[in-house]
């Protein structure tokens, strides 16, 4: 028996005297034919799975067998459930054997019958509706899957193993968390009484593959031109915003971005749940911290954008703007900190403007309108519009400059912007992207980094 299992009962022993009767075997000959999605319901719902999990976590040491590896520990079940399945004399095919040790393997290491989704690399979003509907995204496109939860109670225990692993917890007095798994997936969980269904639990998964601009471009997100256009504005420094809606793919532009960023600079992220992946030696992630149950303890993206100008940062990226720390953001792209980036939730790059002033307002509502606004006007330089289409592709549809005030009105201009070609509807949405050809004010700029010809020729159409 491996380390970390306790004895378990043997197998009865031949009678004595006589010929010794044939081993009994340890599963029916019934074809072992992989059980449809109603069939794997019923076996993980069933007493036989009931009596082979319980059984094997009564025989084992957990705290040993956590220590080792999934498979070092695969055989030690497989044998318990052998065994169990001989001695309580179980109806199960080997299929079925198969099938509950990844079960039990699943709850043990992973977060339960989904852990499968988060090994597919095709899937980007999980969702749990309560124990009997898990549904994933593919290609932009929502799709119910054949998984099951046991039944409520089996998704709150995963949920709130997934929140014990970074420190959170989340019951029925905190019922709401956001979180991340050990492969940076974010994980928002909600449960009863606020989840009225059952447990829900939402993954974000992150692509494991290094998405750049040029890999972008190749899928259609946008097009070689604006590729070209970009590396500049990343390379002079420019203050980039990044909107768009849920899922649109900010991160992910975000985090292509920052390959252009140079390797000399430090460059520090700030984020509620931790989602950047850049590639540059120099980088300080910063992470938010909720309150605690006696509503103390908290550390709010403001307190670290504080903070962060502190630490001597040549760059400051900020995951996601959502309050009052727009007016620290802007103060920091306004006092040195060139070429910090952030994302806002908006639908054009003219609405992602107006939630920066509201924004602004709710850290500062005596400020006048017109003082908010030179300051957004001075601080942004770029507005990129990320939008994931109803064919499930996310394209970048606008690249805004912001071009300065005039009056108390902030002027942009349109340096790109995606045409879509109503005359040929289809399932897949058809249009090309096309360059203004304008001259961008941060012409100068370029020059002065040496990269004005290029900006000239991504400009070309």
């Amino acid at each position: 028996m491996m380390f970390g299992l306790k004895s378990v009962a043997a197998v009865p022993a031949a009678p004595a005297g006589g010929n010794p009767e044939p081993a009994v075997a340890a599963v029916p000959a019934r074809p072992a034919a992989a059980p449809p999605a109603d069939r794997h319901e019923a076996l993980i719902r069933s007493e036989t799975f009931k009596t082979i999990r319980a059984t094997v976590f009564a025989s084992m040491n957990m705290s040993a067998a956590l220590m080792k590896t999934r498979e070092q520990v695969r055989a030690g079940i497989e044998e318990i459930a052998a065994e169990t399945a001989l001695r309580e004399r179980l109806d199960v095919t080997p299929a079925e054997q198969t099938l509950i040790v990844d079960e039990i393997l699943n709850d043990m290491f992973g977060v339960g019958p989904i852990e499968p989704l988060l090994a597919d690399e095709s899937v980007t979003d999980i969702l749990v509706n309560g124990p009997d509907q898990v549904y994933a995204e593919r290609h932009g496109r929502l799709e119910l899957t054949s998984l099951k939860f046991r039944d409520n109670t089996h998704v709150i225990n995963v949920a709130q193993r997934i929140a014990a692993a970074v420190g959170r917890r989340v019951d029925e007095s905190s019922p709401m968390v956001d979180a991340r798994l050990a492969d940076g997936s974010r994980v928002n969980v909600v449960l009863p009484p606020i989840a009225i269904r059952g447990a829900s639990i939402s993954i974000r998964k992150f692509s494991k593959r290094n998405i750049t601009l040029g890999r972008m471009a190749q899928q259609g997100n946008l097009s070689p031109g604006m590729v070209a256009a970009l590396k500049v504005a990343s390379a002079c420094r420019l203050n980039i915003v990044i909107s768009g809606g849920t899922g649109s793919g900010k991160t992910t532009l975000l985090n292509a971005l920052s390959h252009y960023i140079d390797e000399h600079e430090r460059i520090v992220t700030i984020e509620d749940a931790a989602e950047l992946q850049l590639q540059q030696p120099h980088v300080v992630s910063l992470e938010t911290r909720p309150e605690n149950t006696e509503g103390l303890g908290g550390v709010s993206q403001r307190d670290l954008v504080r903070n962060a100008l502190r630490m001597r940062p040549d760059r400051i990226i900020l995951g996601e703007t959502r309050g009052p720390e727009a007016f620290d953001v802007l103060q920091a792209m306004n006092t040195g900190h060139d070429g910090s980036m952030t994302t806002v939730h908006a639908n054009t790059p003219r609405d992602a403007i107006t939630r920066l002033e509201s924004m602004v307002m709710m850290a500062n509502g005596n400020l006048p309108l017109l003082s908010i606004r030179r300051q957004i006007a001075s601080a942004v330089h770029l507005i990129l519009q990320v939008e994931r289409m109803r064919d499930g592709v996310r394209r970048v549809t606008r690249i805004t400059e912001v071009a300065g005030m005039e009056g108390d009105v902030i002027i942009t201009q349109d340096l790109f912007a995606f045409r879509y070609d109503a005359s040929a509807f289809q399932e897949d949405v058809k249009g090309t992207f096309e360059s203004s050809s304008m001259r961008p004010v941060f012409a100068t700029r370029a020059a002065y980094y040496g990269l004005e010809d290029a900006l000239v020729e991504a400009m070309r159409p």
